[in-house]
């Protein structure tokens, strides 16, 4: 009898420590270390007036989770953006995408989708003309979403690889306005590396869009370097401000080293 209520405060002190576990695991933060690995630790502004990030709270489907990143800068700002960061804190490859905005395309909004692994914060970091790093955040539930199915077999993908198509959207503004909205759609399993073949029980191995670049005519509209995170058939919509250009182009290239163009005409307001 005495034994057993010696061994009861080890038991006690081992459950604590069982039960602790999970509790660090849930305050770990990794955001401190991926501003040094990500960022070389350069100083981080809050970026509240700079720049908005949306996306919903809880996902629907964690393998394709919208997001938006807009510019808050005033118009009356000199200052401009010169890239976004997008970053998935608690994803095996937290950088989801680096998107490098042309120097005279205005580019104001950007949306795509993307792969959400676990419970995460969100992070998007702008650099400014000025040098310096501004930072907003959001917080998505959602899990599960790099190692998810792909939606489309492999011959069905196969067969859409490389597909490009490009859609030109109507806007409020005056037919004269320059402001364009579009959107470029690429056909592309973006394969993460954490999926499973369900008929081979194998893992399908890591294969997306790594380099995507759009112009008007030759002028740099906006260029993204992608990652795994990046959700199957990526879909980018943009809006940025018309030089005049006749021909919108699009070159994306994978990590299989596969190089896909296309162009189009770009339509005049109001046709």
């Amino acid at each position: 009898m005495m034994a057993s209520l010696l061994r009861l405060p080890l038991i006690a002190a081992l459950a604590g420590i069982v039960f602790a576990v999970p509790a660090y695991a849930e305050e770990y933060d990794p955001w401190p270390g991926l501003v040094q690995d990500v960022f070389a630790n350069r100083a981080m502004n809050d970026g509240s007036d700079v720049i908005g990030i949306e996306m919903p709270y809880r996902a629907e489907d964690a393998a394709i989770v919208p997001v938006t990143l807009r510019s808050k800068l005033s118009p009356a700002d000199s200052r401009r953006i010169r890239t976004i960061t997008l970053v998935i804190d608690r994803n095996p490859a937290p950088m989801a995408a680096k998107f490098e905005l042309g120097p005279d395309a205005n580019v104001s909004e950007i949306s795509t989708r993307v792969r959400i692994n676990n419970y995460t914060d969100v992070h998007a970091v702008a650099e400014l003309s000025d040098g310096q790093l501004y930072v907003s955040k959001v917080y998505v539930k959602a899990s599960g979403g790099c190692s998810a199915p792909a939606g489309k077999n492999a011959e069905e993908a196969q067969a859409r690889l490389g597909q490009m198509r490009y859609r030109q959207f109507a806007r409020a503004e005056a037919p004269a306005s320059r402001i364009r909205e579009a959107q470029i759609m690429i056909g592309h399993p973006n394969n993460s590396g954490l999926q499973m073949d369900q008929v081979t029980q194998l893992y399908i191995p890591a294969f997306f869009i790594n380099q995507l670049k759009l112009t008007q005519d030759d002028s740099p509209v906006l260029s993204m370097e992608g990652g795994i995170s990046i959700s199957e058939d990526p879909n980018l919509r943009f809006t940025y401000v018309s030089n005049g250009a006749r021909r919108f182009r699009a070159e994306a290239k994978d990590t299989d080293g596969h190089v896909f163009r296309n162009e189009w005409d770009v339509e005049k307001p109001g046709t």
